[in-house]
């Protein structure tokens, strides 16, 4: 099965998704965001969201749903011409190339499945030519020792 691919983020869906996973109560979700079923019915078609009522949700649900918009950065943003040594801020600075295992595992599928080559990977999300081959060697060999 393939998964969805990170610029098809419809952060509604995925609540809705991870709910079910979870098993999670309407009433305990409706206690939680003390709000009525049909506002939280309205959520779930809501391809985003205000950041506080995210951090709910990835609170109420344990998993990191900002963590896709981070992979979706690393993935599809284009190369930061400002230089962290250059500029002085007062917001944290965070590295590029924090590769997700998700991340690699959707990369490499882009290549086994033919959609991009080695080279257009390299130029399009500005992976390390030896980042993108140890993720290949290391993939080839844990697909061949299963």
């Amino acid at each position: 099965m393939r998964q969805k691919k990170f610029t098809d983020i419809h952060i509604g869906t995925m609540i809705r998704d991870r709910i079910s996973e979870c098993g999670v109560e309407l009433s305990r979700i409706c206690n939680f965001f003390k709000c009525r079923e049909d506002e939280i019915e309205e959520m779930y078609s809501q391809k985003s969201f205000d950041t506080e009522i995210l951090l709910k949700w990835s609170k109420l649900l344990q998993y990191d749903f900002f963590r896709v918009y981070s992979m979706h950065l690393i993935l599809y943003s284009p190369p930061c011409s400002l230089s962290p040594n250059n500029t002085s801020s007062k917001l944290p600075t965070f590295r590029k190339n924090v590769y997700t295992q998700e991340m690699i595992e959707f990369i490499l599928e882009l290549i086994e499945n033919k959609e991009k080559t080695k080279l257009q990977i390299i130029e399009e999300y500005g992976i390390p030519k030896t980042t993108l081959f140890k993720w290949i060697t290391k993939y080839n060999e844990t697909k061949t020792s299963h």
